[in-house]
């Protein structure tokens, strides 16, 4: 809902101004005059029947938080003082499936790579051939030992966070990632591993970047002739 409404009509020179709950100021020839007179009658008799809390809630202005949201999101860097810089993140399931994700495959990595392990798990849950949901993705195949997406996830043992600092500062790539952060280092891939291994599905996809200790890949796309 709108607190000011203004209108005008160059061919009659018409200009209004409608402020809720206030008066109204019209300047034009009557047969216009008395048409913008109508409509502002139906608007008034609209807003009458809205209850004054409701009425209250449309017309506030978003909360401080809400609009340094929308008109101070930072621009990405991809250096340790940026991240140091963000306050503290958080949030639900899949956050937490992220950052565990990031802590796990690359705390010791570059902002760099965090972020490009981050975009992996991001692109597979934009492509068909994976589950839909970041905790989906990142939890395919674990109950299966080393038969996991994520050997992490698989390998008999227990997830501990012992380094707090560092999961903290996934965290925040893990925040940035959901919250759009753009996808530009990995190229779209959908794959990666360390250069200390060379798993067989590296012979056949294209690598498409190599970011600190890390291969990225992109697994091609299956076409009706394929």
């Amino acid at each position: 809902m709108l607190r000011f409404i203004r209108a005008a009509v160059a061919s009659g020179a018409v200009a209004c101004t409608l402020i809720i709950g206030g008066a109204v100021s019209v300047t034009a020839d009557p047969v216009m005059s008395g048409r913008l007179e109508a409509l502002l009658g139906q608007e008034r008799e609209a807003l009458r029947v809205i209850p004054s809390a409701r009425l209250a809630t449309l017309t506030a202005p978003p909360p401080a938080e809400a609009r340094q949201i929308q008109t101070a999101r930072p621009e990405v860097r991809y250096d340790r003082a940026f991240l140091a810089s963000l306050p503290r993140a958080s949030g639900g399931a899949d956050w937490r499936c992220l950052a565990e994700a990031l802590y796990f495959e690359a705390r010791g990595e570059s902002v760099r790579g965090m972020f490009a392990v981050g975009e992996v798990i991001l692109n597979r849950v934009d492509s068909a051939n994976y589950p839909n949901s970041i905790c989906g993705v990142i939890n395919q195949g674990t109950g299966r030992k080393y038969q996991c997406q994520f050997t992490y996830t698989c390998d008999g043992h227990p997830e501990r966070i012992g380094e707090p600092a560092a999961f903290a500062k996934v965290g925040k790539v893990a925040r940035l990632l959901i919250d759009g952060a753009p996808r530009q280092l990995s190229q779209g891939a959908t794959h990666y591993h360390t250069r200390s291994v060379n798993p067989r599905w590296a012979r056949t996809y294209p690598r498409v970047a190599t970011i600190g200790y890390h291969h990225f890949y992109r697994q091609p796309t299956r076409t009706a002739s394929n």
